[in-house]
């Protein structure tokens, strides 16, 4: 059983004390509340700590940014069931029936044939009710949270940044249209600004928190290769479509046991299908 929730504390706690997560959550089941652990982290100082982060999160709140922590039972559960960050910062709003979802992600600067697929497939998903999880980015992501909010669907973006910035700037309007439709998550301070070391850690949480990850297209050096990883090591499917599968590191991830090459969106559906339910007729997706 999980001690019950306690934001402000978890907050205050987080914020001054850099230990590893884990181990603060094993400190805070042990001692069956997050203020016990603040207490003995803190001694007197405990109570300022904590009435700092209660304005902090009434100030969040005023922005339209809802704290999850990982001791809440709204914490999505196949991310708790994985590496889970201890707090998620939502715009928008998570639900039940985003699970099952599945990832959709790829190249900043797709081809004709890897936006042609990426419509396809995300298409098939939302025909399925099926949330469609993506990075927010420029390029395929970006075409996967617009095709699915076009196709009435629901799309989660999970970012790079703190909710204060979007990167790319660009993306602002999207952002909040994808908030207002679904919900766009940050494991990071709402402060906190993009860097090299935030997306991968973005990768990350995306790869845990749906069913599957379908990769459209992705050079050599793509942040993408990064979710194939970490989704593989959480024991989740893996899918690459016909347009990555020219790259040799593509072709390579091919033959490793999680990973399936879908051609139409008929094996696409068979694929997913403990996620999404299987499509009338195969269509090619463009290669």
């Amino acid at each position: 059983m999980r001690p019950e929730s306690d934001h402000a504390g978890l907050v205050a706690l987080l914020r001054a004390d850099r230990r590893w997560w884990r181990d603060a959550a094993d400190a805070i089941e042990r001692a069956g509340s997050v203020e016990c652990v603040l207490d003995e982290a803190l001694g007197l100082l405990a109570g300022e700590a904590r009435a700092r982060a209660a304005t902090e999160i009434a100030a969040w709140c005023g922005r339209g940014i809802e704290l999850l922590s990982a001791l809440d039972d709204s914490y999505p559960a196949a991310l708790r069931a994985a590496t889970a960050p201890p707090l998620l910062f939502v715009n928008g709003r998570l639900t039940e029936a985003d699970d099952p979802s599945v990832a959709v992600v790829g190249t900043r600067r797709p081809s004709r044939r890897g936006l042609a697929a990426t419509t396809a497939v995300v298409r098939l998903l939302i025909e399925a009710g099926t949330t469609v999880v993506s990075g927010l980015a420029a390029g395929i992501d970006a075409a996967a949270h617009v095709t699915a909010l076009g196709a009435g669907g629901r799309t989660i973006a999970v970012v790079g940044c703190g909710l204060d910035h979007c990167h790319p700037p660009g993306h602002a309007a999207l952002q909040r249209q994808i908030a207002g439709r679904g919900a766009v998550v940050s494991q990071f301070w709402p402060e906190v600004p993009p860097s090299r070391t935030t997306f991968p850690m973005r990768n990350g949480v995306m790869a845990a928190l749906t069913r599957a990850t379908v990769i459209v297209e992705a050079s050599e050096t793509s942040g993408t290769r990064i979710q194939a990883r970490l989704a593989l090591a959480d024991r989740r499917p893996v899918l690459l479509l016909a347009p990555v599968m020219g790259q040799p590191w593509a072709q390579e991830l091919a033959t490793q046991p999680g990973v399936t090459v879908a051609e139409t969106t008929r094996e696409v559906a068979d694929a997913l299908a403990v996620c999404i339910t299987p499509a009338q007729t195969a269509t090619p997706i463009p290669a």
